[in-house]
This record gives structure tokens, sequence and C-alpha cells, in this order.
């Protein structure tokens, strides 16, 4: 009898455990259960090429929840996600009916709240939780918690921003470097397993830790020093001239390697989303633009290489020319000009540029087939290689599509476009000899195991002969040192300097027409042994002068007068040896 009293009791608990308290035994079981939580990988720095950190991270804290923590049951309040959306909001940032709904999540165990908050603004969040414990209505903050999340930021503003580009709130790379090489710097995400017990993390009960793996850092090209010359100095022109924009390439033109790409207006990387959308790209390889004269550098190459004329051939250049449909004539009204070769590239005449060009084959065709080879050789209509997001590979039509005006508006800049890292290595390649480096911007990286490993060498081209580019190189001179030249304004004392002005019609973006100018200036130095190449350009100037000699030539020599002597180039040690840029006619 005592026995059977015995098994009716335990048959009766068992009823009880497995069937009238089961959803209450499973709720407790609920609060005391293991959760998985992320482990962000620590995201690479972006450093220039002396390991001044452009990129990088500071501590931070993503602020999460565990909304099951929130319900009436567990909060012991029916109003637990709206009250606790209300103490968070000033201190996250983040509205409270955003708040408040993550907070409401059913069958959720985990959710972000905010991503990388300060260490104080977790500080505050914590001395809240402490203030709320043993409250009357319960602690409505218990289930809220942090995870350490390092920040993206950008210690200099917003230098070489066009560049780096930022990253975005969702901790991915939404422009530039930071886009293109995400994976590289992301690493890779661990993950933990913790234990909780009423609402509570319990360290090392049994916890499960698979460790990140941190993302590579990324060694630039870039100098910031130059970097921020040249930033500072387009930005200046560009306020002066009340223009559109404008950018500033320096390059090495040795190893073509591209230390500094300003833009201005720019934008500053820590703060994008207040920025002007049309500001968050790189316009430097984004902007297909008319060249203008400073395309006639090759055109000029193409009629050494294939011995059409020498520098010192005699060319007459009347004040008009009529070809085709069209009366074509340079920038100014003169009288007849008697100019060599080199005064035609010295003084800039679109004239003597088209009779020039018209000589490179039998017939008009064959010549614009020439002239477009060269133009291809030296990179133009492809891509530059930077591998930067959003590059345009301007445009260049096949000759046989040449209609009757670009045939003799495509030899001085007119009828094909660019972007200005094309147009600098075009230089570039003249300064070296004759040989096209492909640009780059990164010089390598170091990933977890501390290890450096440089960059892929660059690809490189024969475009013209030594011979020739020497040749161009010291016609160019006279662009910047002769008194008849466009450039002088670009003279740089104690370096001889060579270079070569543009002012083209600039096609407006938003209409396609023709409205205002592109100016620019081009060049290189020393130009007796070339070390640099620097660009400008300046997208509609509308206040003061639009010719790129103004405008574009002081640009220039503030930033390679800067970035000569950061590099410690010394000093011209010869004398231009000046080439004629006219001649006397003959009697009759």
């Amino acid at each position: 009898m005592g026995l059977a009293m015995v098994l009716v009791v335990f048959v009766g608990r068992l009823l009880q455990l497995q069937v009238v308290d089961a959803s209450a035994y499973a709720a407790k079981a609920a609060v005391n259960r293991y959760v998985e939580v992320p482990l962000p990988a620590d995201r690479g720095a972006i450093t220039d090429r002396n390991g001044v950190r452009l990129a990088t991270t500071v501590d931070a804290y993503d602020i999460t929840a565990d909304p099951y923590l929130f319900t009436p049951e567990q909060a012991g309040t029916p109003d637990a996600p709206a009250r606790a959306a209300a103490l968070l909001s000033p201190v996250v940032g983040v509205d409270r009916a955003t708040l408040e709904k993550k907070l409401s999540t059913p069958d959720s165990r985990y959710v972000l709240l905010a991503r990388q908050r300060s260490p104080q603004a977790w500080k505050k969040i914590k001395d809240l939780k402490a203030s709320l414990a043993g409250a009357t209505g319960g602690n409505v903050l218990a289930g809220v918690f942090a995870q350490e999340h390092s920040k993206r930021v950008y210690p200099a503003g917003d230098l070489a921003a066009g560049v780096l580009g930022f990253v975005n709130t969702s901790g991915e790379g939404g422009a530039g470097l930071e886009q293109v090489l995400q994976d590289r710097l992301s690493g890779k995400d661990g993950k933990r397993t913790n234990a909780r017990a009423g609402g509570r993390q319990v360290s090392g009960a049994g916890t499960r830790e698979q460790p990140a793996v941190p993302g590579e850092d990324v060694e630039l090209t870039l100098d910031r020093d130059i970097q921020w010359a040249a930033q500072d100095a387009i930005t200046r022109q560009v306020e002066e001239s009340a223009a559109d924009r404008g950018y500033v390439i320096v390059q090495d033109t040795r190893t073509g390697e591209v230390l500094a790409m300003a833009s201005a207006p720019g934008f500053d990387p820590n703060d994008y989303a207040r920025a002007d959308p049309e500001q968050l790209g790189n316009p430097a390889l984004q902007d297909a633009y008319e060249p203008g004269s400073v395309s006639k550098l090759m055109t000029m190459a193409a009629v050494l290489e294939e011995g059409v004329a020498t520098w010192d051939t005699k060319i007459t250049v009347p004040n008009t020319l009529r070809r085709a449909d069209r009366v074509f004539h340079d920038d100014i009204d003169h009288p007849t000009w008697y100019l060599t070769l080199n005064g035609v590239l010295a003084k800039s005449s679109n004239l003597g540029t088209i009779t020039v060009a018209e000589a490179l084959g039998g017939d008009q065709a064959e010549s614009n087939r020439i002239l477009h080879r060269y133009l291809r050789k030296f990179g133009i209509g492809s891509k530059t290689g930077v591998g930067l997001p959003g590059e345009t590979q301007g445009l260049l039509a096949s000759p046989e599509d040449w209609n009757a005006s670009q045939q003799y508006t495509i030899p001085f800049g007119q009828g094909l476009s660019v972007n200005a890292l094309q147009s600098t290595s075009v230089f570039s390649t003249v300064a070296n000899g004759g040989v096209r480096v492909e640009p780059s911007l990164i010089r390598g990286s170091t990933g977890p195991d501390g290890k450096f490993v440089p960059a892929p060498a660059p690809k490189k081209t024969r475009v013209i002969s030594e011979r020739n580019a020497k040749t161009l190189s010291r016609m160019l001179e006279s662009v910047v040192g002769d008194d008849q030249g466009t450039g002088t304004r670009a003279q740089i004392p104690g370096y001889r300097v060579a270079g070569k002005t543009g002012t083209a019609n600039r096609v407006d973006p938003v209409t396609g027409q023709y409205s205002g100018y592109t100016s620019s200036f081009l060049g290189f130095a020393p130009a007796d042994n070339p070390r640099l190449t620097v660009s400008c350009v300046i997208q509609n100037p509308t206040r003061g002068s639009y010719f790129g000699g103004q405008i574009c030539g002081p640009v220039f020599k503030r930033v390679m007068e800067f970035s000569l002597k950061t590099l410690k180039v010394p000093p011209t040690g010869t004398k231009a040896s000046a080439l004629p840029v006219e001649f006397t006619p003959g009697p009759g």
C-alpha cells in the first residue's frame, strides 16, 4: 500500500513537469542558453608611402540587444521596448521608433541597435543600467549589451578622399580604394558563443570562440605632404576662378607611381553622409573632357616618329584655314606666322598642328589612321590601370568614324575625350624617354603575418624613340622658357621646366552642348633629368582668366616646386638651349 502511494506521487509530479509546468520551465531554459555573436575582424589600415595613416580604425562598440529579455514576462513590464528606446535614443543617436521596433522583434535573441558607437556612449549606457538595477518596474535595459567593433576614421579629413573613398554604415567600402580593396581590408569575421543566465553573460561558462582574422594593411604610392600641397593649391584656384571643379595629379615619371591625386571641391569621408553626392567620387578619373592643346604633344610625337618633320621644319601659318565645311583659326587673330615646328607647339597654333598632322599619310584617311594609332599607344581610349571604381576610358572613335570636323580637330585636342590621369601619363611617357609606365596607386600590402608583399611591377610600353622624346622635351621647354611661349607662368627658378598649356571648349555634362572652357597645364621637371610630372585641370572657370597658362600655370608651379623640394631633387645643372620659334621667310 505504501509503495503504491509513492508511485502515485511520482506519476503525479511527472505529469505536472511535463504538462502543467512545461511552458514555465521552457521559458526559464530560454533565459539560460547559449547565444552566438559575431566577432568582426579589424579592418586594415591604408597608409601613404611613408607609413602615415590615411585611413585607420579606433575602438568602438556595436550596441546590441536580446529582444527576448524585453518581453513582458522577462522584463516584468508590458512597455519595456518603449521605455528602453526612450532612454537609448539620445545616447546612440537612433530614433525611438526604430529602436522600439527592433526591441520588439519576436523570436529573436540578437538585434543590432547601433553601429560603431564610442566608448563614452557605451559607458553612459552602462551607467543607466546600473542606476536602474533594483528599480521599481524592473531594469528595462538589462537586455542591452555591447560588442567591441572598431570604427573607420580618416585622420586627415578630406585629404585624398577621392582616392580613399569611405566605409558605409554596413562596414563595407562604399567608394574608392575602400570599395575596391574591400575583401583585402576587411579580413574574415569570427564568432563567439556565450552562455547567458537571467539576461546576464556568464564569463567562461562554456564560451567557444573562433577568432577573427584582421584585414591587410595597404601602403599607397601617395605622399601625404605632396597630396596636401596639391589639394591646397587646386582648392584655392577653383575658389578664386569660381570654377565647377578642378584636379591636380603628381606622378613619378620613372616608376608611374601617383604621388598625389587631388580634387576640389572634395568631401570628408568621416562625415560622407552630409557631402554633395556629386563630390563623393574621383573626378580626376571619372570626368571625361576634351583636352585641348595639351593633346598636341601626341600629334607632334607622331609627326617626329613618322619622320614627317623635325623640330626646325618651317611652317607657314595663316590667320584662318579652310578645311571641309569649316574655317579653323587660332585662339587669337594674327598676321601670317612663320613658325618652326617647335614654334607651332610653343605658340600652341591649332592651324600649324592641322597642317603637320595632314602630312602623316598619303591622304587624309591614312593620316587619321596613323594619328589614331599613336593616340592609342599613349593610352588614350583605355583605362589607366589604377583600378579605382568609375574610371572613364574617355572617348576616341575609330578613325573610320571621324567626321569632317574631327579629322582636323582631334590633332589639336577637340573631338576626343580623356581623363586627367590619362593626360598626365602622356607627359610622363615623354619625360621617361618615350616609355609609358602604367600608373599605379598601391605599393604593396602587409598581411596578418606581418609580411610586406610589394605590388606587381607595372607594365611598360615603348611608345616613341628616346631621341624623339628628348626632342619633344626641348620643344616643351620653349612653351615655358621662351617669351613667346604660352606657359611662362610655370617657370621655376633653378629648374628647367617642360610643359604645355591647354584651353579647350568644354562640353557641359548636363546639356551635352559646348559651354565654358576646360583650362589645363601639364609638364615635368627637371626637364634635363625628369623626375616628376604635374598636371592641373580646371573645369568651367567663370571669374578672371580662363586660359590654361594663366590659371593652371601658377598651380603647376606651386605644386611642382613643393614636390621637388620635398623629394630633395637638386636644381638643374644646365641651361636650356633655346630652339627657334620663328623663321624669316625668303624674298617672294
